[in-house]
């Protein structure tokens, strides 16, 4: 059996908020970007799907708004906590 399309729709979400926004005009290297990354999305509940469009489509505008809101307070709340050294929590 082959599981190799499923993935975290959150994972896309982070990565996506933490590139193009969180860290913009700021120089952080590989390990940090990582560490924050993984404290996100262990803070996100998981949401596996097969394909990123369907869970687009099927979202409601307030489920989306709210799910980059957490992404949004998952982050921040990340870089804080690797700022702090606080990276194997």
């Amino acid at each position: 059996m082959e599981i190799g399309s499923i993935h975290n729709y959150y994972e896309s979400l982070v990565s996506e908020y933490l590139l193009e926004d969180a860290l913009k005009g700021e120089q952080m290297d590989q390990d940090f970007i990582e560490d924050v990354a993984c404290l996100a999305l262990n803070r996100l509940p998981a949401r596996y799907v097969r394909h990123a469009v369907d869970m687009a489509f099927f979202l409601t505008t307030p489920e989306r708004e709210r799910m980059q809101q957490r992404v949004v307070e998952a982050v921040r709340e990340a870089i804080q906590q690797v700022h702090n050294g606080q990276r194997d929590s």
